[in-house]
Order: structure tokens, then sequence, then C-alpha cells
């Protein structure tokens, strides 16, 4: 399946935090995990429209790895796989 986010729209595959402590103790799948704040850009939207009716190009682009506002995004599931869709507006930084 092909998704294809509209407007300012972006849909990143969060990353997984590790599962250690930085004294090197190993967290369970079963505790309490915050949100991610890191993502990898799978797909992108045209732009969002100003009031001329032109499109804003969007400053991401698909590959790229982006930190976000942790409760910004919206979850979803497709195929038994986690994404987040988010507007650029949540997207705080590109990291490089």
């Amino acid at each position: 399946m092909t998704i294809k986010p509209l407007a300012d729209h972006i849909l990143i595959e969060p990353m997984k935090k590790e599962e250690k402590t930085k004294s090197g103790i190993l967290l369970p799948e079963t505790a309490e995990k915050e949100s991610p704040e890191q993502g990898r850009v799978i797909a992108v939207g045209p732009g969002k429209k100003n009031n001329s009716g032109n499109v804003i190009p969007m400053d991401v682009k698909p590959g790229d790895k982006v930190l976000f506002t942790k409760y910004g995004p919206n979850e979803i599931k497709i195929e038994d796989k986690e994404y987040l869709i988010a507007k650029e507006e949540e997207i705080l930084a590109i990291l490089e």
C-alpha cells in the first residue's frame, strides 16, 4: 500500500529509543515508554497553499531524519507497522 500525504502533512516512521538505561539496565517491553521524538520521513505532501493559492514547498523530504514535538503527530497503523502523521509545523529540526 502506498500512502501519499496531503497538503503539509508528513508520514514519519518513528525511531525506537534504546531499551537500556544509562546504567546498563535492560528495560522490558512492558515498561511504560514515552512517545518517540525522532523519526525518518517516509513521504511528504506537496505543501500548504498560501492566501494566493500558491503551494509553499516543503522543507523536509523523504529520507530526512527529523526531530518533532512529542505529542503533536497522530499515530496510525498500516499493515501491522506503526507510523506518525505530522504537520510541517510540528517538525522542529532536521537531524544531520
